[in-house]
């Protein structure tokens, strides 16, 4: 039996779950959510918990176990809670700026790199050296976080681009083995 499919997932006070057939539907102070689940697994409510369960055990349906209480869990607490992600920027000279719903990224091209949020996601920048990213989706939060990172990456020689806040980036020697 899948560790992570038995659990069961709590539903918070001020969170409606409804179920209808393959469909559920969680809708909290931060927003809406819906997902369609695979067929073969059946979703039931029992007082303040959500449990997945499968009928058999072929490979199937194991595989689609863990998945879906994840991802059901997952949009029980981004309505609830939210999800965020924080990126820094590193580098002299390079900042980012609120324009509007998006922002403005100078990280060293010759024209500023303008990011616009996608649906249900918001860009928040904090100082000039820290971007947050907030949304009730959580794969979302994530999708948009790596558009960023993805602008300017950190550099492998000096550690300067956007990084993930509390990312390790590993910097290499360059040319210090030469001796003069």
């Amino acid at each position: 039996m899948s560790r992570v499919g038995k659990k069961p997932i709590p539903v918070p006070s001020g969170v409606a779950v409804t179920i209808d057939g393959n469909t559920v539907t969680a809708s909290g102070p931060k927003g809406q959510l819906t997902r369609t689940v695979d067929e073969i697994l059946k979703i039931e409510r029992q007082e303040n918990d959500l449990i997945v369960t499968r009928p058999n055990d072929e490979k199937r349906s194991r595989a689609m176990h863990g998945l879906t209480r994840s991802l059901v869990s997952n949009m029980v607490v981004g309505v609830s809670e939210g999800y965020q992600r924080s990126l820094e920027i590193v580098g002299v000279g390079y900042r980012a700026t609120q324009q509007g719903e998006g922002i403005s990224l100078q990280v060293g091209y010759s024209q500023p790199q303008d990011v616009s949020p996608l649906p249900g996601i918001q860009l928040e920048v904090e100082g000039q050296s820290r971007v947050h990213v907030r949304g009730a989706e959580k794969d979302m939060v994530g999708q948009m976080a790596a558009q960023i990172r993805r602008i300017r990456p950190p550099d492998r020689y000096k550690g300067k681009g956007i990084r993930y806040v509390g990312e390790v980036v590993h910097l290499k020697p360059g040319k210090g083995g030469r001796k003069a």
